[in-house]
């Protein structure tokens, strides 16, 4: 794809604002913060349409507890449409991070993500997405 130049006129305020953006993201420039700025917008909208987006869900648990990671294949196999892969990460003795990387409608999404954070054990989950490019 190829790159465009335009001119952009913004108020100081908000040209100041879209500084703090870079400097606090270390964007490398204006025009990167710009493009992530505008993929986020794009991304709230598919969301709210209920389009098709990717993503991730995080989840942090303690393996020792077994049923655990049954429930969580469980329910991944009932989305199996929506469930990409899964990757599952012994992070110490008895703490694991399983990541399961996902496509669907947001709502499908989301639901599956509720369904996964709610399992009684479940320390930490979220849900990552972004829109699909079509």
């Amino acid at each position: 794809m190829s790159l465009k130049r335009f001119g952009v006129s913004l108020e100081q305020e908000l040209l100041d604002d879209l500084d703090r953006i870079v400097e606090n993201q270390r964007f490398p420039n204006r025009s990167r913060a710009l493009r992530f700025l505008i993929n986020e917008h794009k991304t709230r909208q598919s969301m709210a349409s209920n389009q098709e987006v990717t993503g991730a869900i995080v989840l942090v648990y303690d393996h020792r507890i077994t049923r655990l990671h049954s429930e969580v294949a469980q329910l991944q196999h009932e989305y199996n449409c929506m469930v990409l892969s899964s990757q599952h990460i012994h992070l110490d003795d008895k703490n694991c991070i399983e990541t399961v990387a996902v496509r669907g409608s947001f709502e499908k999404v989301n639901n599956l993500s509720n369904k996964l954070m709610a399992i009684k054990g479940i320390r930490h989950g979220n849900l990552v997405v972004s829109a699909i490019e079509k």
